[in-house]
């Protein structure tokens, strides 16, 4: 895949194109498996010393796909895509990448989707997971230099994902609020989480966006991304999702799944250069969820 920039530096190849995110390692991997380094159409090293106004092009090798992952077919509900990434829309039920429990994954999904296209690099690079039962969109980098520029965007929390999720709980839950609480592993689990003191920093937003009764439709922001946040924040605060019995939500309302929904994804192609905002509509078993309780109340 072929990439051109513009020197606006007097420096070196590797100076500049540390500045558009191309990291040694990518630059070792240009060297030694098949790519190149051209400066106005001529083959330099990553020394070579630039002048202002100078055309930088690199072709970065292939990638093939590993061969651990199983290519599995199926369909899938395609949001967004462009040379450089995929966005799809997760149904519940669907593991993001495989383990010893579930290997019919996103993952595998989408290696099949990969070899069907024949497309150039068939490496399955996923940026933003979803728990199993957790529906909505999920983003892929559809090469190694596309994931590495989107993991900087992750580290400085450029990446917005909000999630519509129904709670239920005693008491009123305020119309919007701030949880910034600690997660930690729960000590007498290897699967739960907990909030205690000795956790991690997660911080997740929220707003009402309907109430039935003593359940409530919420729309959330992460602003970190914790293993099980939402479901542990909204558990501490005394309002569990609605199907998540893991952490105390009823499964007598409807659905039988946690009730949450990644409904928007919005991060920056630095390819397009522009702003990228995503939508999902929420899926059957939420709405008919919603409807029901809409006639209860």
């Amino acid at each position: 895949m072929r990439f051109e920039f513009i020197a606006d530096e007097h420096v070196k190849v590797k100076t500049f194109l540390k500045k558009h995110e191309i990291s040694k390692g990518l630059l070792a991997k240009v060297k030694f498996a098949g790519g190149n380094i051209l400066v106005n159409n001529q083959p330099q090293n990553a020394i070579y010393l630039l002048d202002i106004g100078d055309k930088v092009t690199v072709d970065i090798p292939s990638e093939k796909g590993f061969e651990s992952l199983e290519a599995v077919d199926r369909d899938l509900s395609i949001v967004y895509e462009d040379a450089h990434f995929l966005v799809l829309d997760k149904p519940a039920g669907v593991a993001s990448i495989p383990s010893v429990n579930h290997s019919n994954t996103m993952a595998n999904f989408v290696k099949a989707y990969y070899i069907r296209q024949d497309y150039e690099n068939q490496q399955v690079h996923i940026v933003t997971r979803l728990d199993r039962d957790t529906s909505g969109l999920m983003l892929f980098a559809k090469h190694g230099y596309a994931h590495a520029r989107l993991d900087k965007q992750l580290q400085k929390k450029m990446i917005e994902k909000r999630y519509y999720a129904l709670v239920q709980g005693r008491g009123e839950l305020k119309p919007e609020g701030d949880i910034i609480a600690p997660i930690g592993r729960d000590p007498d689990s290897i699967i739960t989480r907990c909030v205690t003191k000795d956790g991690k920093y997660a911080h997740t937003s929220y707003k009402v966006v309907e109430q039935f009764g003593d359940i409530y439709l919420v729309d959330i922001r992460l602003h970190t991304g914790r293993t099980h946040q939402i479901r542990v924040h909204f558990a501490h605060l005394g309002f569990p999702l609605l199907g998540d019995d893991l952490y105390g939500g009823t499964l007598e309302a409807g659905i039988t799944r946690q009730a949450l929904h990644c409904h928007s994804l919005s991060f920056y192609n630095p390819f397009l250069e522009k702003q990228l905002q995503l939508e999902s509509q929420l899926p059957i078993d939420f709405q008919n969820t919603i409807t029901s309780l809409t006639k209860n109340n």
